[in-house]
């Protein structure tokens, strides 16, 4: 059976996502270390981790596999749900595939290095609007939809 996984803490689509996985009978899980409301629906729950680093990270790439499907703009968590079989979306509902993780986390690294060569380059991404919303939920309807047959 197919189960959607998020990495909620800092994850901007927990509600849409929630919504898609009621309509479609998915079982949801939030994985985070504390600060969410527990969820109402029975098809939703929060795994809460100890604090530290990488630990909701390590639990939900335990725990997904094939046929899963996982949230995440996390890219070595993602790099690792992949190789465990799930099916991993960002939240802007871009789908990542083995084919186009391993560019993403070279360039990852690569901003990654320059960031640390000039501390005084300025980073940082649009902000996360109403399109990049619609965006991830076709994608998230999509993604489900393929993983649970």
């Amino acid at each position: 059976m197919t189960t959607l996984y998020i990495d909620a803490d800092a994850c901007p689509v927990k509600a849409e996502a929630e919504r898609v996985a009621v309509r479609l009978g998915v079982p949801m899980v939030l994985v985070c270390n504390g600060g969410l409301r527990m969820p109402t629906h029975p098809l939703v729950r929060l795994q809460i981790v100890p604090e530290g680093p990488d630990v909701a990270d390590i639990w939900i790439a335990d725990n997904c596999g094939p046929g899963d499907v996982v949230v995440t703009g996390d890219l070595p968590l993602a790099d690792r749900c992949l190789k465990a079989g799930a099916r991993v979306l960002t939240h802007a509902g871009e789908e990542l595939t083995p084919a186009n993780i391993g560019p993403r986390l070279a360039t990852r690294d690569l901003m990654a290095d320059l960031r640390s060569a000039d501390p005084f380059r300025q980073g940082g991404g649009a902000a996360f609007g109403k399109a990049d919303r619609a965006r991830f939920l076709q994608a998230l309807d999509r993604v489900l939809g393929l993983a649970r047959r």
